[in-house]
């Protein structure tokens, strides 16, 4: 949980070493899950998303078919139970489950982040990041560096208009080869 009067967003997210975090028809069959990534431990630290329109839609409500893990069936049960934001400023329709942000988000996510909770997961896509990374309200970076190289796909940066300081908080191994880089932003 966050100290002080302001939760934290942070950016967690799969990348590969190349800077991908999708192939290029948006396939993330290269991403890792393995139980010594404490992933579980992060979902219990936040109780916020958010998320693109695009990411909601094809993640917001997903529900795994049968033949998953407990652990994964576990992570799914706990995105699911989070207070979740659907970043758009062209859609108009409404999502179940989630709160839309359209207009005002540097106003709107400062408000958010000052009511009591626990951090916020900003979950992506790639707009929302660059949009959040060009407005200063990422807080900390969680990256997970996973051992495979694209080529080709959606890059995790893309269209960064401004230079972002980072400070790194730590780093961690795991034995799937993954290495996960913890940096807060220096602005």
């Amino acid at each position: 949980m966050s100290t002080g009067n302001s939760r934290k967003i942070i950016l967690d997210l799969a990348v590969t070493l190349d800077g991908f975090i999708e192939g290029p028809s948006g396939e993330v069959d290269w991403c890792i899950m393995d139980d010594d990534m404490g992933f579980t431990d992060f979902l219990n630290d936040i109780d916020t998303i958010f998320y693109g329109r695009k990411s909601y839609e094809l993640w917001g409500q997903y529900v795994p078919e049968g033949g998953i893990s407990d652990a994964e069936k576990e992570v799914w049960k706990l995105v699911h139970r989070k207070k979740k934001y659907v970043f758009s400023k062209t859609s108009v329709k409404e999502y179940p489950g989630a709160d839309l942000i359209s207009s005002n988000i540097v106003e709107k996510v400062k408000e958010i982040k000052n009511q009591p909770g626990k951090d916020i997961w900003l979950y992506g896509g790639a707009s929302l990041i660059t949009t959040f990374l060009n407005l200063g309200l990422v807080d900390e970076f969680r990256l997970s560096i996973h051992p495979v190289i694209l080529g080709e796909g959606k890059p995790l940066f893309n269209d960064i208009k401004q230079k972002v300081g980072l400070k790194l908080i730590s780093t961690k191994k795991f034995s799937s080869g993954v290495v996960q880089l913890c940096y807060h932003s220096l602005i």
